[in-house]
């Protein structure tokens, strides 16, 4: 698809805004981020949605959406990851066999057949303080809205919070567990995944 710069940029605010807090920027905020004036951005907006990359609701506030199957990239760089907010949790660092040299990009990058980016989000709390991950890390994340049973992810919840926990889905509801017996399992019937952990960073 072919998208001016700006064009993508909104995508990118509007993908992030919709991780970080549930819901989509209003125009007047996509200006400010962007640092145009409203006008210029409702222009960019009509024409992402008449290229088939966004959806709006006319008659409802907030409701712009990235459309489905649309892929929106990170920044060229690779290994830099947009940090798009705070999550109540986190995931350990995965072990990795001896050898002599590691490829981050091999291990952070994306999953084959995966091509919507990785994120990154720091930790704020310890309910998965015993795999090893602490308040004030930051977790990866690759963007995915399906999961397993056994996969760390980053899940909207039906009142708008987002947390990180393990993901099992039961007979009746999905149970977001914990790595800390002061914390109980979230137990809900839907939740909507966000992403999957792929590692962790952690400064010291």
């Amino acid at each position: 698809m072919n998208l001016t710069p700006k064009q993508l940029r909104i995508l990118q605010l509007i993908r992030d805004w919709r991780v970080r807090r549930g819901y989509s920027p209003t125009m007047q905020e996509l200006a400010d981020e962007i640092g145009v004036s409203k006008v210029t951005v409702f222009e960019h907006v009509e024409a992402l949605i008449k290229k088939g990359a966004l959806i709006r609701d006319a008659n409802k506030a907030r409701s712009l959406s990235i459309a489905e199957g649309i892929a929106v990239p990170d920044e060229s760089r690779p290994l830099r990851f947009p940090l798009v907010g705070k999550i109540a949790a986190g995931y350990p660092i995965e072990k990795i066999a001896d050898q002599d040299e590691i490829d981050l990009e091999d291990i952070l990058g994306p999953s084959k057949g995966h091509s919507e980016g990785t994120f990154a989000l720091r930790v704020d709390g310890d309910s998965m303080k015993d795999e090893g991950i602490l308040s004030g890390d930051v977790v990866l994340v690759e963007r995915t809205q399906v999961a397993r049973n056994g996969d760390r992810v980053v899940a909207l919840l039906p009142d708008g919070s987002t947390t990180l926990k393990t993901f099992f889905k039961e007979a009746d509801h999905i149970r977001l567990q914990p790595a800390n017996p002061d914390f109980e399992p979230i137990r809900v019937k839907y939740c909507q995944v966000q992403g999957i952990v792929k590692g962790v960073v952690r400064r010291y």
